[in-house]
């Protein structure tokens, strides 16, 4: 009998606060904030029934997907502070509740017991060495795409076209978010990822991602994140680019004048001037469109890879948890 995704979720958080437990409050706190504040846990779920449907142990997916949580947790703390970001899951950004370089510190913490944990794992003989190498291409993948969203912001860059945001998007989010825990669940079970997992799983994760930054805009407090965040931060978004390229000469004039602004220098009522104008623009239904396109294509490419593998029940809970990646549900 396949645990339902509740049940999964909630041995993914015991396990992650029981491996963060320390004797000093203070730094225990740091470690376990972000973990305790929940969330979906997709990825962790998509892994362990990823694992499943292939044929691996409940307890290798099940480390296997606590790993790659703490690799979520401990991305976001350092994304959190190199963004400026004031909120996340709700509350405020680790580095706003506690002095920067103790929340730097924790994200250190973090990350170094991700890789701890996948030792473990190979040294008791659950996990295959392949394994901490998809974290690695993982963790390179994932800072590269960092790289170029900093840098383009940085820079000051309004050259940007949506392909640029594609590209940057397929090694931030999109890797980690669905080609991950596919390739993961089959280098469990000891078979070799086909080709499909990165083709079609890219596809669902940069739609993730564009869903996830019209929920920026869009988003009620439920959202759990700073609403037009995006904005203040200056992200280079596939929405804002989409709206440069349709924008009257005065309305880019006006846009580009405020994103070139420091986060702590952007007046908020010129803020809300261009959030009003993004949620009423062709940008941002033309975004959706791309989103559920590239969800459709990811499916188209994933769903006949994914036929025919060992375990049918944690298979079905997959292909769900799949769909929920875009349309924001389980």
């Amino acid at each position: 009998m396949v645990p339902p995704p509740e049940a999964v979720r909630q041995a993914i958080q015991e396990r992650l606060l029981a491996r963060l437990a320390h004797a000093d409050p203070l730094y225990q706190d740091l470690l376990q904030d972000y973990p305790r504040r929940g969330g979906k846990r997709l990825r962790g779920l998509l892994t362990f029934y990823s694992a499943l449907a292939h044929g691996a142990g409940e307890e290798a997916g099940l480390l296997a997907a606590e790993a790659l949580e703490l690799f979520q947790n401990w991305a976001l703390v350092h994304d959190d502070i190199e963004d400026g970001s004031e909120e996340r899951r709700g509350r405020p950004a680790l580095h706003r509740l506690h002095p920067m370089p103790l929340a730097l510190n924790a994200g250190d913490a973090l990350h170094g017991e991700m890789w701890g944990l996948l030792a473990e794992g190979l040294a008791r003989g659950l996990l295959p060495p392949e394994v901490l190498l998809e974290f690695h291409e993982v963790v390179r993948r994932t800072a590269y795409g960092q790289h170029l969203d900093l840098l383009w912001t940085l820079e000051g860059r309004l050259d940007l076209r949506p392909e640029d945001y594609l590209h940057m998007v397929a090694h931030k989010a999109a890797y980690y978010t669905a080609v991950a825990p596919l390739r993961l669940g089959a280098l469990l079970a000891g078979k070799t990822p086909p080709s499909a997992y990165e083709e079609g799983g890219v596809k669902l994760g940069m739609a993730f991602q564009i869903v996830d930054d019209v929920l920026n805009l869009e988003g009620d407090e439920a959202y759990g994140k700073e609403r037009a965040g995006d904005l203040y931060e200056g992200k280079r978004t596939l929405i804002l680019l989409r709206f440069l390229e349709e924008a009257s000469p005065e309305e880019k004039a006006r846009t580009l004048a405020l994103l070139r602004l420091p986060r702590e220098e952007k007046p908020e009522e010129e803020v809300r001037w261009l959030l009003e104008r993004l949620l009423a623009s062709e940008a941002l239904s033309w975004s959706k469109t791309t989103a559920k396109r590239l969800q459709e294509e990811g499916f188209q490419v994933l769903l006949p890879a994914l036929e025919g593998l060992p375990g049918k029940e944690a298979l079905d809970y997959l292909r769900t948890l799949l769909a929920a990646l875009v349309e924001r549900r389980a």
